[in-house]
């Protein structure tokens, strides 16, 4: 009657030793680290990290480990104090080259991690880390809009050859559209309002002039504000995770604020910089028409802009952007055929495609020159060249836009949605670059305007609260357990800490993030687990009270208390569900872990109880009394019965 068959016994068992497998990760904790990571222009190699090594032992200063692999050179330290020694050290010897940031690394060892077992993630408010507020310029998205619109509207006039005499944008925004007669100008506003819904258009006649004033509406505004503000998220969301960050927090915040934070980075200098290093491209026609002299006496001509070439030569470049970043669909290094030097294959959306197409259609023989915009950011140093330092004493920083032209070719054909960058020094450099162009430009500069740092030993503290009072809710419903139903309440208790152990595997093969409202689920799994146990218990007591025999009683307890188990765990279910549904951020967590929990509580409660139940009394013929509270059935309480 009480009895498995051996293949779900031993299922239970290889579910459990799973699960102490892939929890186990979480015992060791962290090492201090050293993270060595290469800009566009260099490269982290074993070289590098032999050099590293090198300036710590003439130091004197010891390390546990030093890795290099696709995300870098990583360094690890038995101490937070070492860690930092270590840090001043390498990015001296190293240079401003390369970027040197604190970091924490996972201390499980060899075997496990062969098992592709990990620890968990913690957030920032466990794990320590960053927090930036980022505030989006959505006057220079508009700006950048409206730009695009003056080229589409002399784009369009020109395809359908209505004469106009120019096409003026303000800097206060709207745009001027200017006619050389009434007739023209009727028939440019028809054309416009076909061919450019988003803009509303008002005739503006003074002084004898035939003009149009336009704007747009403001459903395009609510538009563009709004995927400006999605593009800077995906565009922070990969950058830091081309960067090897693991589990950022990137959230909208209102209309125009984005949060991001970054668990275990301790450097909130080296972590502005991860965030600024962001680039993009720029395509322009090179202006052949001036002279290049003049412009670099001083005079340099309306509606052009004195660039630099990468070598340091002078260029001077229409200010009339082409098409830029924004445009751009994939990016990919690789070599040229001939010549076999590297190269980046760029690939355009349909908009820079046709762009590409009809200008180059137009100038070949030309030059065309594609600059590069790298954004970066730096101390802010005095007029003495120290470091400017805000109210609480930390090191102020400026973000610098840096501008140079990779190569400007002469267009021998037509070009279409594909193109190939040349003229880059190498292929870590080509890497480099198709990278950060993967990872997307900004659709609007950001600024930091709220910046907090939460200490690991915050976080640490935070995590000992959060076991603590997991462990006493635990070790109180175990004596409450143990003292009320007896061997049936130890199993209960066993049982209990199968869920717990279960849980937390399950959340680190999941590789989810752990953060105090998770922590809070996992107490609050604890408690509801232990209902399904109470409710098994009571119901075996309540056939022992009406006469039936202890195997009878143990079978039926199980059986009719299932029920209202399942019952009572899909409505927490349902309830899980919509919090994660409607929830964001610490709601979700708390939600993951909820959800998961009970699961497992499912799970352990029901079989793993049941199991050791069975493997203790089932073999069992003759059992006249269980141990589950003050209720025993004896063989003549029938007969009395």
């Amino acid at each position: 009657m009480n009895k498995y068959p051996l293949w779900k016994n031993l299922l239970i068992l290889v579910i459990v030793l799973v699960g102490i497998v892939y929890a186990l990760p979480n015992l060791y904790g962290e090492y201090p680290a050293v993270q060595i990571s290469a800009t566009r222009t260099t490269k982290v190699d074993r070289g590098l990290l032999a050099l590293a090594e090198n300036q710590l032992k003439q130091a004197n200063i010891s390390y546990v480990s030093a890795v290099l692999d696709d995300k870098g050179a990583r360094i690890r330290f038995t101490d937070t104090e070492t860690q930092l020694r270590a840090r001043d050290l390498v990015q001296k010897a190293l240079g401003e080259q390369y970027i040197v940031a604190l970091n924490l690394l996972p201390a499980t060892p060899g075997w496990l991690e062969a098992l592709r077992a990990k620890p968990m993630y913690l957030g920032l408010d466990l794990r320590g880390g960053v927090h930036f507020l980022m505030q989006v310029d959505m006057a220079a998205v508009l700006k950048k809009a409206e730009e695009s619109y003056v080229d589409d509207m002399r784009r369009v006039m020109r395809e359908k050859k209505v004469q106009y005499l120019t096409v003026t944008r303000f800097d206060r925004g709207g745009v001027e559209i200017r006619f050389r007669d009434g007739a023209e100008r009727d028939k440019g506003r028809d054309i416009l309002r076909k061919e450019l819904p988003d803009v509303e258009l008002v005739d503006a006649d003074r002084s004898g002039d035939f003009a149009i004033n336009a704007k747009m509406k403001q459903t395009a505004v609510f538009e563009k504000s709004r995927f400006a503000l999605e593009q800077n998220m995906n565009s922070l969301r990969n950058r830091v995770n081309e960067l090897g960050v693991a589990e950022p927090i990137i959230q909208q915040q209102g209309q125009d604020r984005i949060v991001v934070q970054l668990p275990g980075v301790q450097d909130t200098a080296k972590a502005k910089e991860i965030l600024g290093r962001t680039a993009t491209l720029e395509i322009m026609m090179v202006d052949e028409e001036h002279d290049l002299a003049g412009a670099l006496a001083g005079q340099v001509p309306a509606g052009s802009k004195l660039y630099k070439m990468r070598d340091g030569r002078p260029i001077l470049l229409k200010n009339r952007l082409i098409y830029s970043g924004d445009n751009i669909v994939d990016a990919a290094p690789g070599f040229e055929s001939q010549s076999g030097s590297a190269i980046v294959s760029i690939s355009l959306d349909a908009r820079g495609a046709a762009i590409n197409q009809r200008v180059t259609g137009e100038s070949v023989g030309k030059r065309m020159a594609v600059v590069y915009i790298e954004i970066k950011s730096e101390p802010k140093l005095d007029e003495q060249g120290k470091p400017v330092l805000d109210a609480n004493g930390r090191a102020m920083r400026v973000s610098k836009r840096v501008e140079e032209v990779i190569t400007a070719p002469v267009i021998r054909s037509q070009l279409g949605k594909r193109f190939q960058i040349e003229g880059l020094d190498s292929v870590q450099e080509a890497n480099e670059l198709s990278l950060l162009l993967r990872a997307g430009a900004f659709a609007a500069p950001v600024e930091i305007i709220e910046e907090r740092t939460v200490g690991p030993s915050l976080g640490a503290d935070n995590i000992a609260k959060g076991f603590h009072s997991t462990w006493v809710g635990f070790a109180a419903i175990a004596v409450f357990m143990g003292v009320y139903y007896v061997i049936f309440g130890l199993i209960s208790v066993i049982a209990l800490a199968v869920n717990v152990l279960l849980l937390v595997a399950l959340l680190s093969m999941l590789q989810a993030t752990l953060t105090l409202p998770g922590m809070a689920g996992i107490a609050l799994t604890v408690g509801m687990a232990i209902d399904a146990n109470v409710l098994i218990n009571e119901r075996i007591r309540e056939e022992l009270r009406n006469g039936n025999t202890p195997q009878a009683s143990i079978y039926a307890g199980y059986e009719r208390a299932f029920g209202t188990i399942l019952d009572s765990n899909v409505t927490n279910l349902i309830a899980g569900l919509a919090l994660f549904m409607f929830g964001t951020g610490p709601i979700k967590g708390f939600a993951v872990v909820l959800c998961l929990g009970i699961l497992t509580s499912m799970f352990s409660a029901v079989m793993v109880s049941r199991s050791m139940v069975n493997l203790i009394y089932g073999s069992r013929r003759k059992l006249e009394k269980i141990p589950i509270g003050n209720t025993a059935w004896k063989e003549t309480s029938s007969a009395t019965g």
